[in-house]
């Protein structure tokens, strides 16, 4: 039986894929197998984790752009026509969070905050849809947060985008199923990245999020990117609409 637990000959690109979950996720799938598409703001990181990942014998390319500008994200399309690659698997990485209670924001935090979380996504996911379908098994993974499925000291905006993303996940695996597109989401909670860094410094902080978390401790980025890996895998190919909390057990810690 052929080996449903890799990603040979798949071709994956992941959005805000230099630092953090996003380079976790093109590590992992390179590891797997699959040419990946490094996606990110910064020419000079992008660069530079493209020769590190194609140095460790991995096939990657890059491609600097801003998701979050129609014209850029028009790039993207071009540069994946240009490799001659097509496309099995988009991962929706990129994101930001300015946290601050409700009536702190002002209209620009508010709009950068939907701009790059939620508009960002749902039009690269449009613009690459032709893509996906004309690849059979394709995948496509939101990588959101457990603050779109509970409160958390995160910030409304925040909690807004990423709740709206689990929707959009929904929405778009019974829509896109009849192109053999399935659609999941990763929902994870405090994980070690830049992101979250400075907060995590703060002792009482972590001793609080780690009280809420029943194993104890915060996820690695490579736990995260297992995850969005398999939901590519054919192994799983029969999951679709499914938004799989990387938490530590925090969703389901009562009392």
């Amino acid at each position: 039986m052929k080996n449903k637990w890799n990603l040979n000959g798949k071709t994956a690109l992941i959005t805000g894929s230099t630092r953090g979950i996003g380079r976790a996720v093109a590590e992992e799938m390179a590891g797997l197998g699959a040419t990946v598409f490094v996606v990110a703001r910064h020419p000079k990181k992008v660069q530079s984790t493209v020769k590190e990942l194609q140095n460790a014998g991995f096939n990657a390319f890059g491609i600097a752009a801003d998701v979050t500008h129609s014209n850029e994200r028009q790039k993207i399309m071009e540069k994946i026509g240009e490799k001659g690659k097509g496309l099995d698997i988009l991962v929706n990485n990129v994101g930001t969070n300015i946290r601050k209670k409700m009536i702190a924001y002002t209209e620009e935090e508010y709009h950068k905050i939907l701009q790059i979380n939620m508009h960002s996504n749902f039009a690269l996911s449009r613009l690459l849809y032709p893509l996906l379908k004309k690849s059979p098994g394709a995948a496509l993974v939101n990588v959101l947060s457990v603050a779109g499925l509970t409160h958390l000291r995160t910030g409304a905006p925040y909690g807004m985008t990423k709740a709206a993303l689990v929707q959009l996940t929904r929405n778009l695996a019974v829509e896109w199923a009849v192109d053999d597109i399935r659609v999941n989401a990763v929902a994870p909670w405090y994980t070690q990245t830049p992101m979250v860094e400075t907060l995590l410094r703060d002792k009482n902080y972590l001793q609080d999020v780690l009280a809420r978390t029943p194993m104890k401790r915060i996820a690695r980025p490579e736990e995260v990117a297992a995850a969005v890996a398999f939901l590519c895998m054919p192994a799983a190919s029969y999951i679709t609409g499914q938004c799989l909390a990387v938490d530590g057990g925090f969703m389901v810690n009562g009392f």
